[in-house]
């Protein structure tokens, strides 16, 4: 019974918890992401889409996904609002960095804020997950030609994949948010992060 209990607590109180950071340029559809995985992942419908608003600012959301807590926080992604990001780099786990498929006219200025976010030395190491939204529209353009437009090949050394998703309909979210949970738990990124929160622990 013992350890029937245990087993319980363990589950209950013993989850890894991770921080996102879900990036992108205005309208590429990151509120509508985070709205969408709560509702897939919990009992809570998220906001309908139809009520979503571009963020100014920043919104946090929370998951659970097998044995791990994601914290999410999504930042506003007009050019006034792209130099408050860097503040959230240090304590962030992994990347979620969402781009409108369906906007090629905009792809140079997702392509430069991707570029700036991959050079930042307080995001070294952190697995990134670039997702192409808005799969369910006609118009919107293929995976193979988003990644050459990207020039993904020169993130090798970085734990990273590159999705087509649509936030609005929920498609790929799942199988994007496991990858994404399971090279955090291998990540070193994650045990230097760890470790600096037992050393802080113990000054206290």
């Amino acid at each position: 019974m013992f350890s029937l209990f245990y087993g319980l607590w363990k589950y209950m109180f013993n989850k890894t918890e991770f921080h996102v950071l879900i990036l992108g340029i205005d309208k590429a559809g990151k509120t509508t992401l985070l709205e969408k995985s709560k509702a897939l992942y919990s009992k809570f419908e998220g906001i309908p889409p139809d009520r979503i608003v571009p963020t100014v600012g920043l919104n946090i959301g929370r998951i659970e996904v097998s044995n791990s807590k994601l914290v999410f926080w999504d930042l506003g992604g007009q050019i006034g609002l792209r130099t408050i990001w860097e503040k959230y780099y240090e304590e962030a786990h992994g990347i979620i960095y969402v781009i409108d498929a369906a906007c090629p006219s905009r792809f140079e200025d997702s392509k430069s804020a991707l570029e700036k976010i991959l050079r930042h030395e307080d995001l070294k190491g952190a697995p990134i997950l670039i997702l192409a939204n808005k799969l369910d529209l006609s118009r919107a353009e293929s995976t193979e030609e988003i990644s050459r437009y990207l020039d993904l090949k020169e993130l090798d050394e970085r734990s990273y994949t590159f999705e087509a998703v649509s936030a609005l309909e929920g498609i790929g979210i799942k199988t994007a948010m496991d990858w994404l949970v399971d090279v955090m738990e291998k990540s070193k990124r994650t045990e230097a992060l760890r470790e600096r929160a037992s050393m802080a622990g113990h000054i206290q």
